[in-house]
Formats: structure tokens, C-alpha cells, sequence
């Protein structure tokens, strides 16, 4: 069997690509290249896309004796992520750009790729677990054997014909294990710490990244209340997210929390807490990975950000998207970030949000 990993030069895909090789796999290693230090203003060696990375896959493919190389995806990067994420911000929402590289980069760019060279599976560093059920037929995707480290909800839109030539296999594992084998491997990257930020921004300043990207200036606004009237002035629309609290520059009685952002009209609303709570959650682009929309409601558990606590709710599927009624209010729904659907370890799908409210 032929797998096609996809190496960044960090630990995880690494240990996956050595897996693989022990498995008897015929494995053939690459990197994706998405875009150059001058097509973001980053200086050298400062990303994920770094010759530094570069060289550290190459040397574990060597070391590992498997054949590698770079694939250019910048073209695909820019068109899929970057200015996804420019867009997302520019209309009000906040993106999660890592789903969107491994939606359209890792699991549709590179599957494809994968294909054209005779390949069985795209094998990737992620901590995930594919599993097959043969009571349904249709393969699940399952959290992490580690929560510390499960990432089952940047894979939410995985679909059965990607699961069936996916493998994962680090999901079994914890990060300490892996850090093992690369080290008694002798892998260059062993120690090599986790990259944090989003790739494309380094430093962690997006809207500086956007403004020398797109050329734009995103001018200062109207901070509202409730009511509509005007309490202070904001520095950009595209600042802000839901929920936010610090770095508002202005100060009141009692604290005062992002509530919502008009792109149209250039303003921020701040509120009190209590009015961030809500019990609906909308949602688009509906993935079920079983490839089916349940009939009927379903009672599961769902996380609207990567770092959510997992909530009761019930589902009411609506054409392509869906409506999450919780049991309890959950806090700070945001636009432009994932809800994703949980039975327990299975992943039951998910989609994007495009607003929250009280249930009617």
C-alpha cells in the first residue's frame, strides 16, 4: 500500500511518516509550500513555511529513506485561506483559518495530488482516530486517544470517501509518546516545539497582515449600546470579536463585552455579559460525515470554538445547515467559527456559524 504524507517539519507528521514506514507502507513524504516570507512580510524563519521546516521534513525523509518533495500550493493558499480569512473579518465574523487549510489544502489540494501519484492513503500528524463500523458500513471519525490534544474539531468536514483514504496515526497516542520515538529515532525535530499562531501571521497582529496584504485601511468606528447610541469610538471593526473584553480602550461603570459587529456600518456594540449568553446557535455549510442528515432531531453534544466545553443541545437539520437548540446558554457565539457535533467520541459533523439567538 502507497501513502502520501504530508510532512511540515514539525514532530507530529514526522512520527506519522515513520509510523507508516514501520507499518510496511511504501510512503513517500512532502510539504506543502503555501506562500513565501515576502508574500506576508514575515522575516525569515519566523513561519511554518520556513526553509528551516523545509529542510527539517527533508532530513527525516532522508533519514527515514523515503523519496519527498515540495509542492507548490501557494496559488490554492491564497484563494482558500488567506483570502477567506481577509474576507471573514472584512465582514464582520472571526475565521478559524486552520480548518480551512486542512479543508481545502491538506484533505482536497493534497488528496488530490496524492491520487495522481498511485497513492492508497494521505497520512497526516493530526490527533484523530478513524475507525470503521461494521454495523453502518460508513466510517467514524473519533476523538483524539489523548484530550489534550484532539484536533476531531478541525476535521469536522470530512467526508466517507476522505476517511477511507485517510489515516491518522498518532491518535492512539500522546504527545510525550511521540516526542519518544522521534527522539530515539533521532529525528532533527524531536524537541522542536508546537507551532501557536496562525501560520500567515507570526507575530499575531492580523489586522497589520491585512492592511499591508490587501492595501487597506480599516478606519476607526462607533462603539453603541444596546439602544443604538453612541458611547466611545473604536480603532477598526476588524479589531474585535464576540465576546471580547480587554483592549476596548474605553471604560465604564461595570464591564462591557463586545456583543456585535456591523461591517456594513462600522460599529461595535458593547453590552453587558449576560446579554452574550444564548440558547440557538444558526449554522451553513452542513457536514454530516456519515454523509446522511438525520430524518429527525437528534439529542448529541456540540463545541462552538476549538476550545468549548461540550454542550448538551439538540439538532434540527435545515437544508444544507442547521439549528442548535442548547439546554443550557452558552456564551459568546461567533460568527465565522465552527459548531461541531459530538456523540460521544464520534464526530458527528458540523458547520459554520452565521449568528446566534434565543430560541423562539
Amino acid at each position: 500500500m502507497k501513502a502520501l504524507i504530508a510532512m511540515s517539519g514539525g514532530v507530529d507528521s514526522s512520527v506519522a511518516a515513520y509510523l507508516m514506514k514501520s507499518g510496511g507502507y511504501d510512503c513517500i513524504g512532502c510539504t506543502m509550500k503555501l506562500y513565501t516570507n515576502e508574500d506576508i512580510d514575515a522575516p525569515e524563519g519566523k513561519t511554518c513555511c520556513s526553509l528551516d521546516d523545509v529542510e527539517d521534513a527533508r532530513s527525516v525523509a532522508f533519514r527515514l529513506g523515503i523519496p519527498y518533495y515540495v509542492f507548490n500550493f501557494k496559488d490554492r493558499f491564497k484563494q482558500k485561506v488567506i483570502d477567506r480569512f481577509i474576507s471573514s473579518y472584512e465582514s464582520g465574523q472571526t475565521p478559524n483559518p486552520c480548518i480551512d487549510c486542512n479543508r481545502f489544502l491538506k484533505f482536497d489540494g493534497l488528496y488530490d495530488r496524492a491520487k495522481e501519484l498511485g497513492c492508497d492513503y494521505i497520512v497526516t500528524g493530526h490527533y484523530a482516530r478513524i475507525e470503521f463500523d461494521d454495523n453502518t458500513g460508513k466510517y467514524l471519525l473519533k476523538k483524539a486517544k489523548d484530550p489534550s490534544k484532539d484536533q476531531s474539531y478541525v476535521l469536522y468536514f470530512l467526508n466517507q470517501e476522505q476517511l477511507t483514504h485517510t489515516r491518522f496515526p498518532l491518535g492512539s497516542m500522546s504527545k510525550s509518546e511521540t516526542r519518544e520515538i522521534a527522539d530515539n529515532n533521532g529525528f532533527i525535530n524531536a524537541s522542536k516545539p508546537d507551532s501557536q499562531d496562525i501560520c500567515f501571521v507570526p507575530d499575531g497582529d492580523y489586522v497589520s497582515f491585512m492592511e499591508k496584504y490587501t492595501g487597506k485601511i480599516y478606519p476607526p468606528g462607533d462603539y453603541i449600546d444596546d439602544e443604538g447610541n453612541i458611547i466611545g469610538i473604536h480603532k477598526g471593526y476588524v479589531h474585535y470579536t464576540i465576546g471580547q473584553r480587554k483592549g476596548l480602550g474605553v471604560a465604564f461603570g461595570e464591564p462591557r463585552f463586545v456583543s456585535k459587529i456591523d461591517a456594513v456600518n462600522n460599529t461595535v456594540t458593547l453590552a453587558k455579559e449576560d446579554v452574550l449568553f444564548t440558547t440557538t446557535v444558526n449554522v451553513s455549510d452542513m457536514n454530516w460525515i456519515s454523509g446522511e442528515a438525520p430524518l429527525n432531531p437528534i439529542k448529541c453534544k456540540a463545541k462552538i470554538r476549538y476550545r468549548h466545553k461540550e454542550t448538551d443541545c439538540t439538532v434540527y437539520p435545515q437544508g444544507n445547515g442547521a439549528r442548535i437548540v442548547f439546554d443550557e446558554p452558552v456564551r459568546a457565539v461567533t460568527p465565522g467559527q465552527a459548531a461541531v457535533l459530538y456523540d460521544g467520541e464520534i464526530v458527528l459533523g458540523g458547520g459554520i456559524i452565521i449568528q446566534g439567538g434565543e430560541d423562539k
